[in-house]
């Protein structure tokens, strides 16, 4: 309802702005229909966890920038006001951040002065025995590990739209031998009621056909809920409302796939291998770095401050308002060395953790290399399979068609019962599903080989192509 409002130099602009952008518009779908290279490339394009990943990689990429300033010297400027008392005592605390630090004159009463103090420290490391380089390599390991999660997940969508378009497909053509198989029951139902009134068949004959031709619409039934749930799976992937768009099956129902020289499978350039590659490369950069953090840490430092009181040496107050500004400065400059003796055993520990963290990513390596053989072997043995099947199905459909074409005769002449002619319909009706299934699932055991390759490309090519 909406589109009436809008004028005509309007539509023009929405629908010249989406051919630009090669986004179809919904009249667009109308008029054309879906491709499975389309749905591909829209389920890409829309699906949530593509996104997901996507940022992912984007905080990698900030954390390698978060890495780096490690590089920067350190500034820590300070400026402080406060008025407070000025008792001093005799003795000692160990380190901590609770009581302050207090300069004055040996007393116990509660006058107060006015203190502030202001100053700038900077600290840097000018070496650090390639701590800071591991870490930046760590941060760059994990971007390379995002990068090769978004390609993992959009290679799982990729996949999973084209076996849902397939899944259509599929339904459709199961929808469709069934309907054709109603219209049948209900020709020979139109025939055998004339035959019954003319009192030249009995009428449990009529009512055989009527029980067969109901079994038939309640095929027709379950297959358009399998159609519709299937495409809702579609719509999950290419988004909008997959139920108002037809589908161009392309050369998926019309021809077989060309047949081809398969290689020899290289697990190591599947998405799923490629992900798992980056993580034992991430774990190896984080055992590295453990390894460079028990080593001394050099700081240069420079200090400049200067501090202000309303205290004098002898314990008097000057009052008013001295002690506000600072008027006594100091600065320094030095090298400081730090070194955490007792942290050795700890970092034996983390060691032995992030080795046998590494042991684990490698050993699951060799879990994926191994699936991803036998997927591939299963995939040739269900492409070979499949192939033969779909050559085999012509021959059974033609058969039960001159099957069913003689039945009818012999029944009609009075030859043959009416169960003859029920049988060779049902076989007619499932020969029918299993050679347009039998097509379809050729080019799936083709497009799980392509998967197990780690590319679909071939496949959505092929089966695109005029």
């Amino acid at each position: 309802m909406w589109c009436r409002c809008i004028c005509l130099p309007t539509l023009f602009v929405i629908f010249a702005a989406a051919a630009a952008a090669q986004l179809p518009t919904i009249s667009d779908a109308a008029a054309q229909p879906l491709t499975i290279s389309q749905a591909v490339e829209q389920a890409l394009r829309n699906y949530p966890s593509i996104r997901v990943s996507q940022e992912q990689m984007n905080a990698a990429a900030a954390g390698i920038r978060l890495a780096q300033t490690a590089y920067l010297p350190r500034v820590d400027s300070l400026l402080q006001v406060n008025r407070s008392t000025r008792n001093t005592f005799y003795g000692l605390l160990l380190p901590q951040g609770v009581i302050s630090n207090v300069d004055g004159v040996a007393g116990n009463n509660l006058g107060t002065v006015w203190n502030s103090g202001a100053g700038v420290l900077v600290s840097w490391q000018p070496f650090d025995f390639g701590l800071r380089a591991a870490n930046v390599a760590i941060a760059n390991a994990a971007h390379a590990e995002a990068q090769a999660t978004l390609n993992r997940t959009r290679y799982e969508v990729s996949i999973a739209a084209a076996d849902a378009f397939l899944t259509v497909l599929a339904a459709q053509q199961t929808a469709q031998a069934a309907r054709a198989a109603v219209d049948s029951w209900q020709t020979l139902l139109r025939s055998i009621h004339a035959l019954v009134s003319s009192q030249l068949r009995a009428g449990a004959d009529e009512s055989r056909v009527q029980a067969e031709s109901a079994a038939a619409q309640t095929q027709v039934a379950e297959a358009e809920q399998a159609t519709a749930v299937a495409r809702a799976t579609l719509a999950l992937f290419v988004g909008g409302n997959a139920n108002e768009v037809p589908l161009n099956s392309g050369r998926l129902l019309a021809e077989l796939p060309a047949e081809r020289t398969e290689p020899a499978l290289d697990a190591s350039l599947n998405p799923l291998a490629r992900q798992q590659i980056s993580l034992i490369a991430q774990q190896q950069k984080q055992l590295d770095a453990v390894g460079r953090t028990y080593y001394p840490q050099f700081l240069l430092q420079g200090e400049a401050a200067a501090r202000g009181t309303g205290l004098v040496n002898d314990g008097s107050r000057l009052g008013e308002l001295n002690g506000l500004a600072p008027t006594t400065q100091n600065y320094a400059f030095g090298l400081t060395v730090t070194f955490p003796v007792m942290d050795r055993y700890a970092v034996q520990a983390q060691e032995a953790q992030e080795t046998a963290n590494l042991h684990a990513d490698q050993a699951q390596y060799q879990v994926i290399t191994e699936n991803l053989e036998s997927q591939f072997r299963t995939a040739q043995a269900n492409l070979a399979g499949a192939r033969r099947v779909a050559n085999n199905t012509p021959v059974q459909v033609a058969a039960a068609r001159a099957a069913l074409e003689q039945g009818t005769a012999r029944y009609r002449s009075g030859l043959a019962p009416i169960d003859d002619v029920a049988q060779a319909q049902r076989l007619l009706v499932q020969a029918q599903i299993d050679d347009s299934l039998a097509r379809l699932n050729v080019w799936r055991a083709q497009l799980q080989l392509d998967s197990v390759r780690g590319d679909i490309q071939p496949f959505v090519a092929a089966a695109t192509s005029p």
